[in-house]
């Protein structure tokens, strides 16, 4: 309880459950723990700026900068970048995903059926999620309950819409078979859409990259003979 009650008094609960709320965006098989990620971003904050305060003349502003650099740099390269990555990667498995669940409950299988078959014959990151589910309900959860704490693992807006409606579905007991073909057009017209940003894109990466590394090189041919010429001498 003291331990505890020291943690609130350098991180404010607001901060921890920001935190621990990131890390249930990075699924189950995460092992973050909130008050690690904390301390270790503080530590290591505190060895940047004493390292800098010690070995550089010009520690005293160098030092702070990078430090805070650090600081909230951390946070969004543990944390914030990991979480669009596997939100991309979610939806994009989940097209198959729910097309599969879509044609077990078009043959007559009740929602639960139809996603423990769909779970046992697709393994990624997304029927891993629901097997969790699955398990909370065998352990005692409700199903309801269990659909709204995968919500809070799941960082796609999209997916959490399509468990929306089978929680909708479990609750009133209406067919979601329409719902989940319209949701699966969704998905489908905003993966081609993120496609098409990427295409886009592609000419100012390839600008970038030609800037970066082949204007140098072709001013070097064209100055080649002046420079020879010069060192020549």
């Amino acid at each position: 309880m003291n331990q505890k009650h020291l943690i609130y008094k350098i991180y404010s609960e607001k901060t921890i459950n920001r935190i621990e709320n990131k890390i249930k965006l990075l699924g189950v098989n995460c092992e973050y723990n909130s008050i690690d990620l904390l301390n270790y971003r503080l530590l290591i904050s505190i060895a940047i700026f004493a390292i800098f305060l010690i070995f550089s003349d010009k520690g005293y502003i160098f030092g702070p900068i990078f430090t805070l650099l650090f600081y909230f740099a951390s946070e969004y390269l543990v944390l914030d970048y990991q979480i669009k990555k596997r939100a991309k990667k979610l939806e994009d498995e989940a097209v198959f995903f729910f097309e599969v669940l879509n044609l077990s409950l078009e043959s007559g299988r009740n929602l639960k059926a139809a996603l423990d078959m769909t779970t046992h014959n697709i393994d990624n990151e997304i029927s891993l999620e629901f097997k969790k589910t699955l398990n909370e309900v065998k352990l005692g959860k409700s199903f309801t309950e269990s659909l709204n704490s995968m919500k809070e693992r799941i960082p796609s807006d999209a997916i959490n819409n399509i468990l929306l409606s089978l929680t909708q579905s479990s609750i009133f007991g209406n067919s979601i078979t329409e719902t989940l073909t319209n949701q699966l057009d969704f998905l489908r017209e905003k993966k081609l859409l993120d496609i098409k940003a990427e295409i886009t894109k592609l000419p100012t990466k390839i600008s970038v990259i030609s800037v970066i590394f082949f204007i140098p090189l072709i001013l070097l041919l064209i100055l080649s003979p002046v420079i020879i010429e010069f060192l020549s001498k």
